[in-house]
C-alpha cells in the first residue's frame, strides 16, 4: 500500500501556502532524494493564455528553493503541443510561460522547453508496453537525473481528469509523441492555409509528401505518423486526423508516464485547488466545479492520482458550476462532466504496468 501525503488549503498567520507544501513534501520524504549536483526535471504545465486556472508559479518556487538547499539543479519544463494554440513552438511557450508568471526571477530557476523549438527534439524510450513499444519524449526530460511532477489537479475532456500521470504521459511526449498518444491516423493537409514552402517535404523521412498544384499533399501509405510534418509548418496547415478511442489514449498517457520515471528517482505533487472541468490547454477556464481539496504528495503517481479522484469525488458540487447545473448525477463527478470518458483506465493500466499501486494510504499533516 502506498503512501500518500495530504494537506487541506487552510493556513495560519505563521505558515502561508507556498511553506505548507515545503512542510508537505519534506513530511512525504522528498528530501530522501539524493539531488546533489543533479538536474531535476520539474514537469508543469504553465497554462494557456486566457486560462487562469493554472498552478501559481509560487509554488514551483518552494518546490526549486527545496530543491536548490539540497544541491540540485531544478528546471521547469514542459513540451510543446500538438494543437495550435500559444505553446506550439518554443519560443512561444516561453513567452506564455512568462506572461503567466513562470519567469526565472519568481521561480528560482530556468523554464526550458523539452522538445525544442519546433517539437521535434525527443528520446526515444523502448518499454514494450501493450499500446507503445517505444516512447517519444522531450529531450531535456529524458536526460534530466530525477523527475519530480508538479501538476494541476482538474478536469480533463479527453481522459475524464488530469493529474501526475497525464502531466507526465502526454505533457512529456514530443510532438510524434502526443501524436502517437492522441491518434491513430496520419495528418492531413489543409489546402487553404499551405504555402509550397516544402518545409514539410524536406524534413519527411519518408518521402511521404509531394506536390499538387504547389499545395503539399500527404501519401498515407509512405507516412509513418511521427507528426514532425506538423511540427515544422509554420502556417499550421497540417493537422492530425483520426481521433484514437479514449480507452487507448488514457493506456497511453499511463505508458508514456512509466518511459518518463523509468529507472529514475521520481516524486509527484498534485495541487487540488480551481478543479476546472476542462484542461489548462484551453484559453479560458470555466468555474471550479467542487471546492477546493488541498495538496498531495507521494512518491507513487497512481496513487497520488486515485487520492486526489476519491477526495474530489467526495466533496459536494459548487452549485454555479457546469456540475452543479446537472439534474442527474452519478457517483462520478468527471464522468459526469465528461460522460464519454473512463479515468479507471488510465489507474488501471497504470497499476497493470508496474507504474504504481492503486491502494493507499492517506496521511494527514
Amino acid at each position: 500500500m502506498s503512501k500518500v501525503y495530504f494537506t487541506d488549503m487552510r493556513t495560519s498567520f505563521t505558515e502561508n501556502l507556498p511553506q505548507k507544501l515545503t512542510r508537505l513534501i519534506d513530511r512525504a520524504g522528498l528530501g530522501t532524494i539524493d539531488f546533489d549536483h543533479k538536474f531535476v526535471a520539474i514537469k508543469i504545465h504553465f497554462g494557456e493564455l486566457g486560462n487562469l486556472a493554472y498552478l501559481r508559479p509560487q509554488y514551483a518556487r518552494a518546490l526549486a528553493a527545496y530543491i536548490k538547499e539540497r544541491g540540485g539543479i531544478p528546471f521547469l519544463t514542459d513540451c510543446n503541443t500538438l494543437y495550435v494554440g500559444s505553446r506550439k513552438n518554443a519560443p512561444e511557450h516561453i513567452e506564455t510561460a512568462y506572461i503567466n508568471g513562470y519567469t526565472p526571477y519568481a521561480t528560482g530557476c530556468q523554464v526550458i522547453i523539452a522538445d525544442g523549438i519546433k517539437g521535434a527534439d525527443e528520446a526515444y524510450i523502448p518499454i514494450d508496453c501493450e499500446e507503445v513499444k517505444t516512447a517519444k519524449i522531450g529531450r531535456a526530460i529524458a536526460d534530466a537525473d530525477i523527475i519530480i511532477s508538479l501538476n494541476h489537479f482538474k478536469g480533463h475532456e479527453e481522459a475524464g481528469f488530469g493529474g501526475a500521470l497525464k502531466n507526465l504521459g502526454m505533457g512529456s511526449g514530443s510532438r510524434a509523441g502526443k501524436m502517437e498518444m492522441h491518434y491513430d491516423g496520419k495528418p492531413v493537409v489543409d489546402q487553404d492555409l499551405c504555402r509550397g514552402c516544402h518545409m514539410c517535404a524536406n524534413i519527411c523521412a519518408n518521402n511521404g509528401i509531394h506536390y499538387e498544384n504547389s499545395k503539399a499533399v500527404i501519401d498515407h501509405g509512405s507516412c509513418v505518423g511521427c507528426g514532425r510534418c506538423i511540427a515544422i509548418c509554420n502556417f499550421d496547415a497540417i493537422q492530425p486526423d483520426n481521433s484514437s478511442s479514449e480507452t487507448s489514449l488514457n493506456k497511453r498517457i499511463a505508458e508514456y508516464a512509466y518511459a518518463v520515471v523509468k529507472d529514475k528517482p521520481n516524486f509527484h505533487i498534485s495541487i487540488a485547488a480551481d478543479i476546472s472541468p476542462n484542461c489548462d490547454c484551453h484559453p479560458e477556464n470555466d468555474a471550479a466545479i467542487v471546492p477546493n481539496i488541498g495538496m498531495f504528495a507521494s512518491f507513487d503517481p497512481v496513487a497520488v492520482d486515485i487520492a486526489a479522484a476519491d477526495a474530489a469525488n467526495a466533496m459536494p458540487p459548487n452549485p454555479r458550476s457546469v456540475l452543479g447545473e446537472m439534474e442527474c448525477r452519478c457517483h462520478d463527478h468527471f464522468i459526469n462532466v465528461h460522460p464519454n470518458t473512463n479515468w479507471r483506465v488510465q489507474i488501471e493500466h497504470g497499476e497493470k504496468i508496474g507504474l504504481g499501486s492503486s491502494e493507499y494510504q492517506l496521511i494527514r499533516i
